[in-house]
């Protein structure tokens, strides 16, 4: 699932042609990396391989002023196909990917465990950090988003709150854990 190409065939669909400094304003605007996997630099690649899929068109170039010639993009009728799909696509279907943390943690080097409590530390502050910034921004931004808007920021709220309290779990059981793989390295010794 690419949330680049829903936001770009999207943009042009609802709000009808756009150069990609347009795009690029819309996605600052909209905060839309604070609530999904897009990152503002990585439209302009975006733009290009949608144009080349024949999804979107070059409409015209405009020339304003001083200001650099910049293409102005459309949907196509099959962009229109491609992202009705899309949408359905990102509604079913469930996106839960490993953590890297998570092997890491089973494969602990023995000759660095007592650095494990001060790295779930800071992971929890850093989460803390997230969670702080991501409720600043809904409530700087609340007034001006729709209804499924704040719904979708609410949902990473909600995934920041759970991995901090999962990580303050695995804080209490560091302990344990570094006693299990040191019991482990011991046998292994034998």
């Amino acid at each position: 699932m690419s949330s680049i190409r829903i936001f770009i065939l999207g943009a042009l669909a609802d709000r009808g042609a756009m150069h990609g400094h347009q795009l690029r304003l819309l996605a600052t605007e909209e905060h839309v990396s604070e609530w999904a996997d897009i990152t503002v630099g990585g439209l302009y690649g975006a733009i290009k391989r949608l144009a080349a899929e024949s999804l979107i068109e070059e409409l015209r170039v405009e020339q304003p002023g001083n200001y650099p010639k910049r293409q102005v993009w459309g949907i196509t009728e099959n962009g229109r196909r491609v992202l009705v799909s899309l949408q359905l696509n990102g509604l079913r279907e469930v996106m839960f990917k490993p953590d890297p943390f998570d092997l890491a943690l089973t494969r602990l080097d023995f000759d660095h465990l007592e650095n494990l409590p001060a790295i779930v530390e800071a992971r929890i502050a850093t989460f803390q950090g997230m969670l702080a910034d991501q409720e600043a921004q809904r409530a700087s931004v609340a007034r001006y988003l729709t209804v499924a808007e704040r719904i979708a920021m609410a949902h990473r709220t909600e995934r920041l709150k759970t991995e901090i309290d999962w990580h303050r779990q695995l804080a209490e059981r560091v302990g344990d854990i570094i006693a299990d793989e040191r019991n482990r390295k011991a046998i292994v010794d034998d």
